[in-house]
Parts: structure tokens; sequence; C-alpha cells
């Protein structure tokens, strides 16, 4: 099968703009460089595997991206505009708007129901139509039978669903998620990525991940591999 290289979309059109972002972190001992000169950039629809040893930084990276954890020099674009220019509350509003997060621990909330859960981030968005939206999304990824059910009753599979559909259903710009199948045995892990593409194509969502599992990697159109806080040399990724 045809390759296609792993070329950096033009910033105009770009959802994500990471800019020579560099991350270092000092104690008694000294200094340790995480991250260092990182750059590259993301179009809409597209989709990117960070990967790379445990401890090169692909969660940092990942944190930073959302603007969850700062960068020690650098800066991040989400839609053209810089989030490290922004004050904490202005960055956390436009996660809210243009961002969802799946995670390897699903972060849910116990004390609610599936379809609470779902609800939850429409509800913070003032969506009067939280609950109807939340019970399609939920349909949509096999569980519609499941909606008063609370996560400690739901297996870990469907609780991965649960939180697909909490992260697709305000329709996020992008989608960030860590070790999404890291929690889960392969089949399981196999249904819920198939559903995660899926709802990428779907939606038209930049979905960016971190994986170990080559199988996912090759599944994204876009392979970012850090070693040793660096991206490493662009490869050739068949599709």
């Amino acid at each position: 099968m045809p390759s296609i290289p792993s070329v950096d979309v033009q910033p105009d059109d770009a959802i994500v703009v990471v800019e020579h972002v560099f991350k270092s972190v000092s104690d008694s001992t000294g200094t340790l460089d995480i991250l260092q000169d990182i750059h590259f950039t993301l179009g809409a629809r597209q989709t990117a595997a960070i990967v790379g040893a445990s401890g090169s930084g692909k969660s940092t990276l990942l944190s930073i991206i959302a603007g969850l954890d700062t960068p020690t020099r650098g800066t991040v674009r989400l839609a053209g505009q810089d989030i490290f220019a922004m004050s904490e509350d202005a960055r956390a509003a436009l996660r809210a708007q243009k961002v969802g997060f799946v995670f390897q621990s699903f972060q849910l909330l116990g004390n609610l129901t599936a379809l609470e859960n779902v609800m939850l981030p429409l509800e913070l968005a003032n969506r009067r139509d939280a609950r109807a939206a939340a019970a399609e999304m939920l349909k949509r990824v096999g569980l519609g039978q499941r909606l008063g059910h609370y996560p400690k009753v739901l297996s870990g599979g469907e609780q991965q669903r649960v939180a697909l559909a909490r992260a697709f259903v305000v329709q996020p710009a992008l989608l960030l998620a860590d070790e999404p199948t890291g929690s889960l045995d392969f089949a399981t892990g196999e249904q819920v990525m198939r559903l995660m593409f899926d709802l990428n194509r779907e939606l038209g969502t930049t979905l960016v991940l971190v994986t170990h599992d080559r199988g996912i990697a090759d599944r994204c159109e876009r392979r970012i591999t850090i070693e040793a806080g660096r991206v490493a040399p662009a490869q050739e990724i068949e599709v």
C-alpha cells in the first residue's frame, strides 16, 4: 500500500500548533529536561499517535497541549489561540468548548449515573438539551440501556464507552486520549478503539492519543515519536 509522509499541515489550517515547547523541572539534585524544542502542527480531522518509551515525556506533552501543564518555554495554539497568553480561567473555558479527554482510568464520577456523567460537560456549558444530547450519545456508543447505571456496576469497557460519550458529546475540535485502552483486555480495547475512530470520522474531530500499542499507532495518520524529550525524525506510516 502507498505510504504517506508524516508532514505538518500549514499553520493557517491547523487546529493544534505546538511551537518550540521546552519543559524542565528542578529540585535539589538539579534540573531534568523532559521536553526539548517540540514543534509540530495538526489539522482538522487528523489523527496522531504520540509514542515513545516510558518516561519519554508523552503524557507531559499531552498535558501541555491541553493547557493543563505549562511549558518552560514555547507555546501551543489551539484553533488559532495562544493558550498560554490566556488566564487559567480563559484556558479552562476554551477547553470546555474545544477539547475532549479520554483517560486510561476512565475518570468517571462514581456518584453520578452514566447519563449524568455524560450530561456534565453540557450542563457546564449551559446546554438546555443536556439530557437528550447525552442520552443520544450513550445510545451511539451502545449504552442506551445503561443510562441509569453507576460506574461501579459497569464493566471496564462500558466505563470507557461512557468516557468516550462524555468526551464526544460536546463535539470538540480536539480529542486528547492518554492510553485509552491501557486498562482493558485486547478484545474490549479493540471495540473501544474502533468506536473512537468511528466517532472521530463522524464528528470531524482532531484526535491525539498517547499509546504504547503499535497497532493503535498504525491506525493514525501521524506518528509523533518522542525520544529523549525530542521529536524523532518523521517516519513514513503505512496506510
